[in-house]
């Protein structure tokens, strides 16, 4: 892995990942999006991968692209429309990556979490933060929309406070992200890593076919009308009936003893 996102495995199967850019403020450079999307590939397909969570180094979290980046990349004829078409696809890419690796994804957030880098938060399937947190998407401060941003902000909270985020670029408080549901919940600095850890560690000892078998079809259902939605989840319930894992799940309930999972 790259200096600039660090990578931990422990033996619970919890794969660590900290954004190491402090100096940019983990800017979602170029580098950064490459090495992130290689990273949720890698573990995707590890199977020692059960848990990732998504740190950072230093002040900030994450502030989103590298503006200096993106202005450099006006210097084209086109004035940088193919540029910026290649750096914000490959950042579409990144969250989308996010939302359809198997392995849950839990983002640990201290600092500040603005534009792009409340675009990665939202992305995570869940997020917990210090609270000293602070959130914001600021593009309308300098005449740009935060519209990528907007896509995982409105899935994850409600349209009214989406649209005050983005209308006002205004800073939101930890406490607050957690009453409207972009963050889980707030801890004290002291206490995040251990929280986060410790929300890990709980999930890792799940069956990860059971895992991810419930984020596939918890991200499509919520695309689906009501009645479409019952008819996939029934048809993945079924399937996930006739796996080993939930055999042995419910067969270990019955005889009051831990399961042994196979991961299939």
């Amino acid at each position: 892995m790259t200096d600039i996102l660090l990578r931990e495995l422990d033996t619970d199967g919890i794969l660590r990942l900290t954004l190491n850019d402090p100096g940019r403020r983990n800017a979602l450079s170029e580098a950064m999006l490459t090495a992130l999307g290689t990273a949720f590939v890698e573990a995707g397909r590890d199977p020692l991968v059960r848990v990732i969570v998504l740190a950072a180094n230093g002040p900030a979290f994450c502030a989103g692209h590298d503006l200096k980046e993106m202005t450099a990349g006006r210097a084209g004829d086109d004035r940088g429309r193919a540029y910026f078409t290649r750096v914000l696809t490959q950042c579409s890419g990144v969250m989308q990556g996010i939302v359809n690796c198997p392995k849950p994804v839990i983002a640990e957030v201290t600092g500040i979490a603005t534009a792009a880098g409340c675009q990665l938060v939202a992305s995570c399937y869940l997020a917990i933060a210090a609270d000293s947190a602070q959130f914001s998407t600021p593009g309308v401060h300098i005449g740009l929309f935060c519209s990528t941003p907007m896509v995982a902000l409105s899935r994850n909270v409600a349209h009214k406070h989406a649209m005050e985020m983005l209308l006002t670029g205004d800073m939101t408080p930890a406490a607050r992200a957690a009453e409207i549901g972009l963050v889980n919940r707030c801890v004290t600095p002291e206490a995040l890593s251990d929280e986060v850890m410790a929300v890990a560690r709980k999930i890792a000892a799940k069956s990860a076919m059971t895992l991810a078998t419930g984020k596939r079809a918890f991200y499509a259902q919520t695309q689906m009308p009501l009645a479409e939605a019952y008819d996939h989840a029934t048809r993945v319930m079924v399937d996930n009936m006739l796996a080993r894992d939930a055999q042995e799940g419910i067969g270990a309930f019955i005889e009051k003893r831990a399961p042994e999972w196979q991961d299939a």
